[in-house]
């Protein structure tokens, strides 16, 4: 199968070319690296199938001859993290819609089938939990900034269903639920990395509310299996799908566990949602997924508990944190070694 992943040196977009190319697949990545990175894909320039192009989507004449040369595309570009979505929400909305409204076009003049990566934020301030996808979604006001992620995201859904409907274009659409694992950053308010990082570094774990809100977190390596199923099932196409791991933790506690797994002495902190974003944010106090029909249509379940994810997460930035290390002191020798020559 030929792929194109766009938003590919992104942290999901990366795990998922790297599982594409182990089945054999060739993958094509386009990113324009204004949250990814290509230290995620450094690994696998050189293996054979694999291609990368630093741009945009919102490149036409680019993206028509990638989505010519391609059978499948995850379309997984978009503005992440609540702070970017927070202190950018023009770049939010235009990245998001405009971005999927160009993949979308190209792809029905070739009736290409498309993933369109999603999110658990369209339930927005729903209480129905744990969250359907047939369930009623409910946002704040426009005036509040933290809602345009979601309402940008709900839009993708809404126009890839209708491309679906109109233009009988193969469309999937998933809605990720706080996908954690190694590689991830906490640059853009990525929960899982940022508490990681603070704890290694004894610095205080800052806790954003009053840490009784409770998320679900899935490991990456079970969100890429959710995707290879869904994007083989010809029952999934037209649908939606949520993709995540039922074991909901509140925010202080997954704090404390982090501390405890590091062996770390930081203290604990909470910030005001005023303070660690702007006034009036609002919060989901829980979000969980309802995974029955993902599970009932490709048999999915999660494999990865939290405490192996949180394992694999503080291994993965150790190691780091050790050839950070082993990097500088090399730095400072050759430096040394160059004023005694």
């Amino acid at each position: 199968m030929r792929t194109l992943i766009t938003g590919g040196a992104g942290f999901i977009g990366a795990h998922l070319a790297e599982a594409l190319l182990l089945q054999g697949d060739e993958v094509a990545i386009v990113d324009d690296l204004s949250t990814g990175s290509i230290d995620n894909i450094e690994h696998l320039k050189g293996r054979p199938g694999f291609r990368y192009v630093i741009d945009s989507v919102m490149n036409e004449p680019l993206l028509a001859e990638m989505i010519d040369r391609c059978d499948v595309v995850f379309h997984l570009a978009a503005a992440v993290g609540v702070r970017l979505i927070i202190e950018a929400p023009t770049r939010t909305i235009e990245t998001n819609v405009g971005g999927t409204e160009v993949v979308l076009k190209l792809a029905a003049k070739k009736r290409r089938k498309v993933v369109i990566a999603s999110t658990s934020e369209v339930y927005g301030k729903s209480a129905d939990v744990p969250f359907r996808e047939d369930a009623d979604l409910v946002l704040g006001p426009t005036s509040k900034h933290r809602w345009a992620y979601a309402c940008s995201k709900m839009l993708d859904e809404f126009l890839a269903l209708a491309y679906h409907a109109e233009k009988q274009v193969p469309v999937v659409i998933v809605r990720f639920f706080n996908t954690i694992g190694p590689r991830q950053t906490g640059r853009y308010g990525m929960v899982v990395p940022r508490f990681v990082a603070q704890a290694l570094a004894g610095e205080p774990i800052t806790v954003y509310g009053d840490g009784t809100q409770s998320r679900s977190f899935t490991y990456v390596g079970d969100v890429v299996r959710a995707l290879l199923a869904l994007v083989d099932h010809p029952g999934a196409v037209g649908e939606v799908f949520n993709v995540g791991n039922g074991e909901e933790i509140t925010i202080r506690a997954l704090a404390e566990r982090i501390r405890t797994l590091t062996s770390s002495a930081s203290p604990i902190v909470t910030i005001p949602y005023d303070e660690a974003y702007e006034a009036g944010f609002e919060d989901m106090p829980r979000r969980v997924p309802d995974i029955g029909k993902i599970r009932a249509l490709v048999g999915y379940e999660p494999r990865v508990g939290l405490h192996d994810m949180l394992c694999a997460i503080i291994g993965d930035a150790e190691r780091e944190a050790a050839r950070g290390r082993g990097t500088a002191r090399a730095a400072r020798a050759a430096a040394g070694q160059s004023l005694t020559v």
